[in-house]
């Protein structure tokens, strides 16, 4: 047992590198402090399906951390106490636990009662969830309800306002500049265009910042509907120039064509009203291969077509994602020893600090379109880098 208390730590929504050298941060300045530390397993559905009773098996939703337990996962990717997208205050009536059924008996429910039970039950005095403005949203629930949170951010979009940078950002940028520089020899010995399709729903950082850094000749991004005929044109100039006659354009899976929807790759959405992105890289695609020849002297340009998805997020963490989930674990500790709460832990203009976590719902942090992206040419501006943050663009005021 701890001499001050408890602190739970959680993951939530999707992996990224640096999950796991965050909650060893917390976790090894944690127990040198005096405090028991509990890993609440799969995000937000530990303290749902958590079973309040003396003596129950509840392996599968918690488990005590110790040092050596993370300081073996801290040095891999993604989240070792797993991860989900479980909303408690939005919990369809098929996921709620057999245990409580009769109690949430609507077709969506609020179960966060049973949540504040289960966390009174494990002791936890302070709780620290690692995840993106999904996740944070309902640690901001947490909060408004009494229980001490100190949030830390966590997505490879960067859109989490209050902070210029989350957790996964910086290996996804590492890896979709390696990777599209890797398929240009196929796209410079075939003469094509090559579409990489990258993630971003709302917001466009990790399209524009790959092209900022010479991975691209355009990028097309959530924030600007774009015509489909410019891009084509663009292209076939930029193809033009080069002397292995190919170009290059990052989508955003959040992007969209003019006078069209976002591309879902179905119907369903998740507990947060989310659908799954994705298509829009093989649609646009499809209208270049289309229309090029419009803009080619009657001959159509053929396309590399790639969806780099998964391989951005999985695998270990790049330096930055290594040494930022250190910091911000540390400063998440920093605020538990001087007992505040209801905060987010943060980076603003290149220096730590941390934030009201109701920063989450005041606004979404999306690509200032007037200070970065030039909508004529489809292309990053960076007239003038003084006095920006390390990742240049941001958002927060």
């Amino acid at each position: 047992m701890s001499d001050k208390g408890t602190i739970g730590i959680l993951t939530g929504g999707g992996d990224v590198p640096g999950l796991n050298p965050a909650i060893r941060a917390v976790t090894i300045r944690a127990i040198r402090e005096g405090y028991r530390v509990i890993g609440v397993r799969r995000g937000w559905a530990g303290l749902v399906d958590l079973i309040p009773e003396s003596g129950a098996d509840n392996s599968a939703h918690m488990q005590v951390l110790t040092e050596d337990i993370v300081n073996r996962a801290g040095r891999t990717g993604g989240t070792f106490l797993h991860t989900s997208r479980t909303r408690p205050s939005h919990l369809p009536h098929a996921v709620v636990p057999g245990r409580l059924q009769d109690r949430y008996t609507d077709e969506v429910n609020d179960v966060t009662p049973d949540v504040l039970k289960n966390i009174e039950f494990l002791g936890i005095d302070f709780l620290v969830p690692i995840g993106g403005d999904d996740t944070l949203s309902y640690a901001l629930r947490l909060h408004d309800e009494g229980v001490r949170v100190v949030g830390v951010p966590k997505t490879m979009d960067n859109d989490v306002p209050g902070t210029d940078y989350c957790i996964g950002f910086s290996t996804c940028v590492t890896r979709t500049i390696e990777l599209t520089h890797a398929l240009r020899t196929t796209a410079g010995s075939h003469e094509r265009f090559l579409v990489i399709e990258v993630f971003g729903r709302y917001a466009g950082y990790t399209a524009l910042l790959p092209t900022m850094a010479g991975a691209a000749d355009r990028c097309v991004i959530p924030e600007y509907p774009f015509e489909i005929e410019h891009l084509a044109e663009l292209l076939v100039e930029d193809r033009g120039r080069h002397p292995s006659k190919y170009a290059v354009v990052l989508v955003s899976e959040g992007a969209r064509m003019m006078s069209e929807d976002m591309s879902f790759e179905g119907a369903d959405a998740d507990q947060y009203g989310h659908r799954k992105l994705g298509g829009v890289g093989d649609r646009v695609a499809a209208r270049l291969k289309e229309i090029s020849a419009n803009y080619n002297n009657g001959r159509r340009v053929n396309i590399v077509n790639q969806r780099l998805g998964y391989l951005v997020r999985c695998g270990d963490p790049d330096a930055l994602d290594s040494i930022v989930p250190m910091a911000f674990g540390n400063l998440a500790l920093d605020l538990i020893l001087a007992n505040t709460s209801g905060r987010l832990v943060s980076v603003r203009n290149g220096v730590y600090d941390s934030v009201p976590i109701d920063v989450i719902t005041g606004r979404k942090k999306v690509v200032d379109l007037h200070k970065y992206y030039n909508t004529e040419r489809l292309r990053p501006i960076y007239k003038s880098l003084t006095r920006q943050p390390l990742f240049v663009m941001t958002s927060d005021v």
